[in-house]
């Protein structure tokens, strides 16, 4: 028997802040217990949509590879979901079912979707905002939980940026996609909008023969989630601003710009699908009027919601609070989730813009920046980020971020970095 899938909320923050202070910081873990595989309400949809333009065709078997991965994909596609896959070409089309619409899973459809796979050719365009299109026809209004894979190894050039953007929009909200990039000639800006505003993941695989167990990963993962289209409802006092909303564990999502006003002084932010044992952070920023020495406020209350209106269910809740003081001791103190999480924010930016002035021949910039970045790593003990670093640069020392650029880097290590730069160490709790 399948226990409900519970959410857990702590707050951390120091409070204290000096006089004539208006900044307010607090990091938000969510913390799922219990649940099982079997959304709870609504079902689930998974829509898989492979590549299959020309260049998919002429090297490095990323074809053969693709639908191998689609092939298991479709294995790992739980038994009752509904599901398609659509081929990307400059259009999109229907590879199984071959109508519009979406088919149960079953095993004889599961077998017959993998057989359709196997007939797949290369030929045509890039065109990605018409395979969001029809991804995004396929799901409809329905609710549960919406899942998307997105493969492609080449850069949408068949549409112009504002046909994809436009799309983007359109499927805001109605699907989370993943997206991976096979190879090295696809654009990373553009997969990391997609994924960015689709509140899905963003990766590179390099090795086509990598792309069967990153497929089974990604379906699994996606198979596993059993609450769907739940939000962060943040309410703040009067006169109070909020900076910024971001997701900063297990990677970086900005989520500031994705609110949606639900009452007075209240907003909410996507926060997507969960399954069991997902722990993730949320950095809050607010700026506050503010109080003389004494003064206690409730800088904001954060609740984590499903629904909407009446049918709204709260899952969790948590305080951000503000206590004025002239206790020196006690406001100068810096709360250690803040000060890892404002350095892991960094240390993103540190690399995307090392790596852009490393491409545009300003080597100053790039060695001081990827420096900075290489020390930031080694600080945090983000481990993962500071082996990529390493196949940029030489490291002489790592404490003062001292590097020296290496003078021949291959592509597909300058492009892990730049993707896998937004995944964060997560902080040791207290």
């Amino acid at each position: 028997m399948n226990v409900p899938l519970g959410f857990r909320i702590e707050t951390f923050q120091n409070e204290y802040l000096p006089a004539d202070a208006t900044r307010v910081d607090a990091v938000v873990t969510v913390t799922t217990t219990g649940g099982g595989a079997t959304p709870a309400s609504g079902g689930a949809a998974e829509v898989i949509i492979v590549d299959c333009s020309g260049s998919m065709d002429h090297a490095y078997g990323k074809l053969t590879a693709a639908k191998n991965a689609t092939a298991a994909a479709i294995s790992a596609v739980r038994d009752g979901v509904d599901f398609a896959v659509v081929a990307g070409t400059e259009k999109a089309r229907m590879v199984y079912p071959t109508t519009p619409t979406l088919i149960t899973a079953t095993p004889a459809n599961k077998a017959d979707a993998i057989a359709a796979v196997g007939q797949l050719r290369a030929g045509g365009g890039t065109a990605i905002g018409a395979w969001l299109r029809l991804a995004r026809q396929l799901f409809g209004n329905r609710g549960g939980l919406r899942h998307a894979i997105l493969l492609t190894d080449g850069r949408d050039e068949h549409e112009t940026p504002q046909q994809l953007d436009a799309e983007i929009a359109a499927s805001t909200g109605v699907h989370v996609c993943d997206c991976r990039g096979v190879g090295t000639d696809w654009e990373i800006a553009e997969l990391r909008k997609i994924s960015t505003a689709l509140l899905g993941t963003c990766d590179i695989v390099a090795d086509p023969a990598d792309l069967v167990a990153d497929f089974q990963a990604m379906t699994a993962a996606a198979m596993g989630k059993s609450v769907a289209d739940v939000a962060l409802r943040l309410w703040t006092p009067r006169g109070a601003t909020v900076e910024f909303v971001k997701q900063v564990a297990p990677e970086l999502l900005d989520l500031t710009g994705r609110r949606t006003e639900t009452g007075t002084q209240t907003g909410e932010y996507p926060t997507g699908a969960w399954g069991r044992a997902e722990s993730r952070d949320y950095h809050i920023c607010i700026e506050v009027t503010p109080g003389g020495v004494g003064d206690v406020m409730l800088a904001g209350r954060d609740t984590l919601v499903r629904g909407s209106g009446d049918r709204t269910e709260v899952l969790g809740q948590g305080l951000i609070k503000a206590v004025w003081t002239d206790d020196v001791t006690q406001s100068s103190k810096i709360s250690p989730e803040v000060a890892h999480y404002t350095g892991q924010a960094e240390l993103a930016e540190a690399i995307q813009e090392g790596l852009t002035a490393r491409r545009d021949g300003d080597l100053d910039t790039a060695t001081r920046k990827l420096g900075r970045a290489v020390q930031i790593a080694a600080a945090s003990g983000n481990t993962d980020t500071a082996t990529l670093l390493e196949s940029v640069v030489n490291v002489l020392d790592a404490r003062t971020g001292t590097v020296r650029l290496k003078s021949a880097v291959r592509k597909a290590d300058e492009m892990t970095l730049d993707t896998r730069s937004t995944k964060t160490s997560r902080v040791h709790k207290r």
